[in-house]
């Protein structure tokens, strides 16, 4: 599904443009990404759990979708992959499933979250680096496909985590953002109960933060409409732009070309 055009910004409680990511109390660049990495390390040992529990498991096919619509890029030969907003490794290891031969790389910045996804990845292949995705530690055009999964809308900063990615794939490479989205009609409806007022109560109560969970709805709010987010690609360069919905609307895939 290929949606173009640019929809005018949601905004803030400013009135201006959304620019990133705004956890309760953050109010500049830096106190986003010092919240946000302290909410996920808060949450880090009960994160898979939740994940899985909250999703019903459905996460998991979303990302081995992900991995499979992305398997053009991955089949070639020597592809360097990097994984951003990694969390505990699970999209990088779908993407490592897919495509064994590929040089695959997992980047966070919270140390906690990549404690987890050494544990996991055991004889998996992949490497990890702790990172800031809006700062990458890389040369420019070092990978054939950048990733990020229910990572990148936490970012302080959409455009800036835009231009870093584009800056860090080769031409003719590929990037793909798996993220969630507000679906419409009755199913949004259902959708915006269970996410705004059952998902937070549940979350908070396994995991012990109740500030994490209540963000979440929040975050997903906040985040660009799948029109206006290809719109912010193409902007950045990014072309061939295309969103893909996953189970009604739900989540989707955006992906861009270098």
């Amino acid at each position: 599904m290929r949606l173009g055009g640019y929809l005018v910004s949601k905004t803030g409680e400013t009135g201006m443009p959304v620019r990133g990511a705004a956890p309760h109390g953050a109010n500049d660049p830096e106190s986003v990404s010092r919240a946000v990495r302290d909410m996920f390390t808060a949450i880090a040992p009960r994160y898979d759990l939740l994940n899985h529990l909250l999703s019903a498991n459905i996460d998991k096919l979303w990302w081995r979708r992900t991995a499979r619509a992305l398997s053009g890029v991955l089949s070639q030969p020597g592809a360097r992959v990097l994984d951003i907003c990694c969390g505990t490794g699970d999209m990088a290891f779908a993407l490592r499933r897919q495509s064994p031969q590929s040089n695959i790389t997992g980047a966070d910045f919270s140390h906690a979250m990549l404690v987890l996804a050494s544990a996991k990845s055991e004889s998996a292949g992949v490497q990890w680096i702790e990172a800031d995705a809006l700062q990458l530690p890389f040369p420019d055009q070092s990978f054939d496909l950048v990733t990020s999964a229910f990572g990148f809308r936490n970012l302080a900063d959409y455009d800036a985590g835009l231009r870093e990615i584009r800056r860090i794939i080769r031409p003719g490479g590929e990037c793909g953002i798996l993220d969630f989205n507000e679906p419409k009609g009755v199913l949004g409806k259902l959708y915006n109960v269970y996410f705004e007022s059952i998902l937070p109560r549940i979350g908070g109560l396994i995991s012990g933060s109740q500030g994490a969970y209540a963000y979440l709805p929040a975050s997903v709010a906040r985040f660009p409409a799948p029109a206006e987010m290809l719109g912010r690609m193409h902007a950045v360069g990014f072309r061939e732009v295309s969103w893909s919905p996953y189970t009604l609307g739900i989540a989707g895939l955006f992906r861009g070309r270098r």
